[in-house]
């Protein structure tokens, strides 16, 4: 079935935004107040008149109260960069998990897009897929839903050779929202410290399904890596399940606390949760939007 999103939900998206903990500096006029001083709508601030300075913003009526040449400034209103980096590797290939991923970066996007910010969706696996640029404009939205459509999951994780390709390419500086299970055995704390050292501010979306959470009991088992496509035979107990279990939750913690101790947006997304939840509530909660 066609990726979708029901149009009551994005009714409700273009009340919200995508939050940034600290200002970037866009390219083009949004709406999204920065802490940059031009042309924008909001009146700001005034400062003396200097030789050259555009005249048309002499506040005349302030020179009739105090005799002096002040020019009005105003909050210009700028686009923020946001990339939405999309774990497309095969650990994320269960459908009902992928789909999840998916209908959350495009409502994301939507958000963005509703707001005239710069949005840029990259899915990843070993390496950076190709980049979904959809424009500008909630309109593009239909764009965004048909390319994420097209994209399947394949290929082992690889976090951080993934966000080295991205940081290499000199992207503006902005917000990465990453929405990935972090199953990655090379461990997911250096990837994320480099998007954060490349000067971006970092959200995670840690997307789990139950068969990543649950271990089922099945006496004699023959377990199959789904990255690398190596087996091991086991004897699943009650023990083990139970084991298993407990050490993924600790996992989940794991990533939790080291998002929050480097000051990353940390959200846990569990797949079977209802969608409407998880963007309206869920993300709101963790202040990926507002």
């Amino acid at each position: 079935m066609a990726l979708r999103l029901e149009p009551d939900l994005l009714k409700k998206l273009e009340y919200l935004h995508v939050v940034a903990r600290r200002a970037f500096a866009g390219q083009h006029r949004a709406d999204r107040v920065s802490e940059t001083r031009g042309r924008g709508l909001e009146f700001a601030d005034h400062r003396q008149y200097s030789p050259g300075d555009d005249f048309r913003h002499i506040d005349w009526n302030a020179y009739k109260r105090l005799n002096r040449l002040l020019l009005r400034l105003f909050d210009e209103e700028q686009d923020l960069p946001i990339y939405l980096l999309l774990d497309a590797s095969r650990s994320m290939g269960e459908p009902v998990k992928f789909d999840q991923a998916k209908r959350i970066a495009a409502a994301l996007a939507y958000v963005g897009l509703a707001h005239l910010d710069q949005v840029t969706i990259i899915p990843f696996g070993e390496a950076m897929q190709a980049e979904i640029h959809p424009g500008r404009g909630k309109g593009f939205i239909v764009q965004v839903l048909d390319r994420l459509d097209g994209v399947n999951a394949g290929g082992q994780t690889n976090l951080y050779e993934s966000f080295k390709q991205f940081a290499a390419r000199g992207k503006m500086r902005g917000l990465c929202v990453v929405i990935s299970d972090c199953l990655d055995p090379g461990g997911c704390e250096p990837a994320f410290k480099l998007l954060a050292s490349a000067g971006h501010d970092v959200d995670v979306v840690h997307l789990t399904s139950p068969r990543d959470r649950q271990c089922p009991m099945a006496g004699e088992a023959r377990l199959v890596d789904e990255e690398t496509g190596e087996l091991y035979d086991v004897e699943l107990t009650a023990g083990l399940a139970s084991a298993y279990e407990r050490t993924f939750g600790q996992f989940v913690r794991e990533v939790e606390v080291f998002c929050r101790r480097y000051g990353l947006g940390y959200l846990h997304a569990q797949s079977e949760r209802p969608f409407e939840e998880i963007v309206l509530d869920a993300l709101r909660k963790g202040r990926v939007l507002a």
